[in-house]
C-alpha cells in the first residue's frame, strides 16, 4: 500500500496559480502512475492529470478542461509529484486528490475507468478560485 499526502491547496483569484504537491511513501516501487483527481460539490470525482513514473517513462495524460494550463511533474528523489496549475478558473474549484495506480495501462485507464484504475488515495487538498 502507498500512503499519499497532498499539500499546496488554497484560495486564489481567477487567473492565478497554485502548485499542489503529493508526497508518497510505502510500497512506491509498485506504483506505475501518480495522478490527480478533483471533485466539486455534487459532482463525480474526475481525473485531471496523471504521469507514468515507472522506469522514468514520463508519459502523461491531461483532461481537456486543463490542457495548456496544468502541468504534472515528478521528483523521484523526493518521492513527490506536483501539479502546477496556472490560469485558474472558478470552475477549477474542487477538492483535489492525489492517487496511485499499479496498473500498466494507468495513463489510458484514467480516462476509461477513472477512479477504479487507482487504488491508493490521499485525503485531498481544497482549491478555491474566486472570480
Amino acid at each position: 500500500q502507498v500512503q499519499l499526502v497532498e499539500s499546496g491547496g488554497g484560495s486564489v483569484q481567477a487567473g492565478g496559480s497554485l502548485r499542489l504537491s503529493c508526497l508518497a511513501s510505502g510500497f512506491t516501487h509498485l506504483t506505475k502512475c501518480m495522478g490527480w483527481f478533483r471533485q466539486a460539490p455534487g459532482k463525480e470525482r474526475e481525473g485531471v492529470a496523471t504521469i507514468y513514473i515507472y522506469t522514468g517513462d514520463g508519459s502523461t495524460y491531461y483532461a481537456d478542461s486543463v490542457k495548456g494550463r496544468f502541468t504534472i511533474s515528478q521528483d523521484n528523489a523526493k518521492n513527490t509529484v506536483y501539479l502546477q496549475m496556472n490560469s485558474l478558473k472558478p470552475e477549477d474549484t474542487a477538492m483535489y486528490y492525489c492517487a496511485a495506480s499499479g496498473r500498466w495501462d494507468c495513463v489510458t485507464t484514467i480516462q476509461t475507468l477513472g477512479v477504479l484504475a487507482y487504488n491508493d488515495w490521499g485525503r485531498g487538498t481544497q482549491v478555491t478560485v474566486s472570480s
